[in-house]
């Protein structure tokens, strides 16, 4: 039970689209990545995913619509929602809560899924 500075966290890894666990509660895991251009289109079956903004903007595609995330701000995607998140060029920091058996692109296989995430 020791506080946990996010910003030091994001300190200790570069890579894009993979997110890092620094936490766990109730069934959740608190995860950081850092997120830069496309990502895939994907969804959640049986998860809901919580992006919180910590650095620049986040845009959030849905097949009907963009929503814009800013930094400060935070978006809950529903489960079994496709979703495509995506940045304009310029790297941005988010916190995801997500239950611990979420799989990073849902049931699509991609060369950015990530199977083994790391604690950091």
């Amino acid at each position: 039970m020791k506080p946990i500075t996010i910003k030091e966290k994001f300190s200790l890894f570069s890579e894009t689209w993979t997110p890092k666990i620094i936490g766990e509660l109730n069934g959740q895991y608190v995860k950081l990545a850092k997120v830069k251009d496309q990502f895939i289109w994907h969804s959640h079956e049986n998860e809901d995913e919580l992006f919180m903004v910590f650095k620049g903007t986040l845009y959030m595609d849905f097949r009907d619509r963009t929503e814009v995330v800013k930094e400060g701000d935070m978006i809950i995607v529903p489960k079994g929602v496709e979703h495509n998140p995506r940045t304009n060029g310029e790297e941005v920091w988010v916190l995801l809560f997500e239950p611990q058996e979420t799989a990073h692109t849902g049931s699509i296989i991609h060369e950015r899924t990530v199977k083994d995430l790391k604690w950091i």
